[in-house]
């Protein structure tokens, strides 16, 4: 009898969670680097979330379709178990003898990696964004999840993805375009209200809610 993919990852075969891994990694990457910023914390959220999922595979459930729910939702689960710790390291950090200033090269290595003045404005809002606006965003924008996905994955109910979606949206177009003010750029590339720069192409539309 052939075992499902899920039903084999319930099992523990090492075989489908190899499988699992090649199909799902460069989605829970691209998730995580997004709301964390950082390529090297990301990768660290990738090896957690598949251990974690390891973990918790007898809970897969036996019927359905894309594990990539399920696992975005573990890399939110890491993500903020992550976020809590750093705090504290921060908090303890903070009450220490203040070092030797060094020169902190991300900036630059931001702005060297984008694409485009667009780009480096609508990161910056990202980040200035709530962790669950972020969060959500993310998932629907980026991810190209639903709703109903990416409130499986976030454990939240379908309507507060969409509002928490709405707001997002509308945060980040206002603070893109204070970005873009802020540094001497008030020629917008986007060609519509309502649209920003992904990694490289416009990335948020009022028509993408219509088909969620």
């Amino acid at each position: 009898m052939n075992l499902s993919p899920r039903a084999r990852i319930r099992a523990g075969d090492p075989a489908a969670f190899g499988q699992l891994f090649e199909d799902y990694a460069g989605a829970v990457y691209r998730y995580a680097r997004r709301v964390v910023g950082d390529w090297s914390a990301a990768e660290d959220v990738v090896s957690l979330t598949f251990l974690e999922a390891w973990r918790l595979r007898e809970k897969v459930h036996p019927d359905g379709e894309s594990l990539r729910p399920w696992l975005l939702g573990i890399a939110t689960n890491v993500m903020r178990n992550t976020a809590r710790t750093a705090k504290r390291h921060h908090l303890a950090l903070a009450r220490l003898p203040e070092p030797e200033h060094v020169p902190d090269f991300a900036e630059s290595l931001v702005g060297r990696l984008a694409d485009s003045e667009e780009l480096a404005a609508a990161r910056v809002a990202l980040g200035r964004l709530r962790r669950a606006e972020r969060e959500v965003f993310t998932l629907c924008v980026w991810e190209d999840l639903d709703h109903a996905a990416a409130a499986e994955a976030l454990g939240v109910a379908v309507g507060t993805v969409r509002s928490r979606l709405s707001r997002a949206r509308s945060r980040l177009r206002k603070l893109t375009e204070a970005e873009l003010r802020r540094s001497g750029n008030n020629t917008q590339r986007s060609a519509r209200p309502g649209q920003f720069m992904s990694d490289r192409t416009a990335a948020v539309t009022p028509a993408q809610e219509g088909n969620r």
